[in-house]
């Protein structure tokens, strides 16, 4: 993606007729430049992003409640999603056809495909009733069942590590080898309500994300656990007080493996966890930013932009747009420091 070419406040555009309601996941193709997003408007949509930054719809399909959560197929020709109507529902990009794939007693919150390079397509749904299923998108019932100790509140998987966050601050991980036994069931270092996880690109470990701006560095191996670490961000002092932001996205970056976190203070971060630094940072974006993603070679970073209903519905006033923002990224954003 040409950096040059995006020559709107904050270096940034925004996409082509973005959703009329809040983006609840954004997630891009790993093969190319397409990102889908859902929403609270009960619909997925898929834009095709061209090289100098414009954007074109090339799909959407609709729930029948809001769509809580969105994922590609590791071959770039499907987006699935999971909604508050219970149901997991999936688009063959090339057809346009739609088609219920997953079904659960709860909203499904969280959505990720599993299987390993080159294998088939093993889909992954967690969701308020407690439950994780595995679904082989060849069979109409889950091939595995899991029984989870909270609602899920978030879920990343980098095969063969797949890691849920659930509530109570419950994290359990599994290891795709043997995906019905739980490897370990943690509770967060982080005190309060978890948002996001996000496994790094190295799979030994993962980043989680709480409501009270903090981020914990987890790393899976016992002989690395003393690596582990928690720091606050996405925090104001003002006076004597200080205004904790909720850590809304923790994404990584494809090729560094450095990280973004994003927030209701309508700011992101890139983080380097190695040297236990941030790299750069980008403010005053607009309003909260809900979810965010890197596309496949890094070179584009997109940002939803919405309201949280974190102040309740005193604070959803007319200021704050729904929309998807997209970054060039440049490599100084991004590269770790050097060792």
């Amino acid at each position: 993606m040409d950096a040059n070419k995006f020559n709107q406040p904050n270096g940034d555009i925004e996409i082509s007729q973005p959703p009329a309601d809040t983006v609840t996941e954004l997630a891009f193709s790993p093969k190319a430049n397409l990102l889908a997003a859902s929403s609270w408007d009960n619909e997925v949509r898929i834009w095709e992003i061209q090289n100098n930054g414009t954007s074109m719809g090339k799909a959407a399909y609709s729930h029948e409640a809001p769509a809580l959560c969105c994922v590609w197929s590791r071959d770039g020709t499907k987006v699935a999603s999971g909604g508050a109507d219970k149901a997991g529902r999936m688009i063959d990009i090339g057809t346009g056809q739609s088609v219920q794939v997953a079904q659960h007693d709860a909203p499904i919150s969280c959505i990720k495909f599993v299987e390993a390079e080159n294998a088939s397509p093993i889909l992954a749904t967690a969701g308020w009733d407690k439950v994780l299923k595995y679904w082989d998108l060849r069979q109409p019932s889950p091939i595995g069942t899991v029984n989870l100790p909270e609602r899920a509140y978030a879920m990343d998987c980098n095969n063969p590590m797949l890691v849920v966050a659930t509530a109570e601050r419950k994290i359990v991980i599994f290891d795709m080898n043997n995906p019905t036994t739980p490897f370990e069931t943690a509770e967060s270092p982080l005190k309060w309500q978890t948002r996001t996880v996000s496994c790094f690109p190295n799979k030994e470990g993962y980043a989680v994300g709480s409501i009270e701006g903090r981020v914990g560095i987890q790393y899976v191996d016992i002989k690395d656990k003393d690596k582990c670490f928690s720091f606050k961000c996405h925090r104001e002092n003002k006076g004597l007080e200080s205004l904790v932001h909720s850590i809304n996205t923790i994404c990584h970056h494809p090729g560094f493996g450095t990280f973004a976190t994003a927030s209701n203070d309508a700011s992101f971060a890139i983080w380097d966890k190695d040297a236990r630094r941030k790299i750069s940072s980008h403010t005053k974006l607009g309003g909260p930013i809900v979810s965010a993603a890197f596309n496949g070679d890094g070179s584009l970073f997109a940002y939803a932009l919405g309201y949280d209903w974190s102040k309740g519905y005193k604070g959803n006033t007319s200021d704050i747009k729904n929309t998807i923002m997209l970054h060039a990224v440049s490599e100084q954003d991004v590269k770790p420091t050097p060792k």
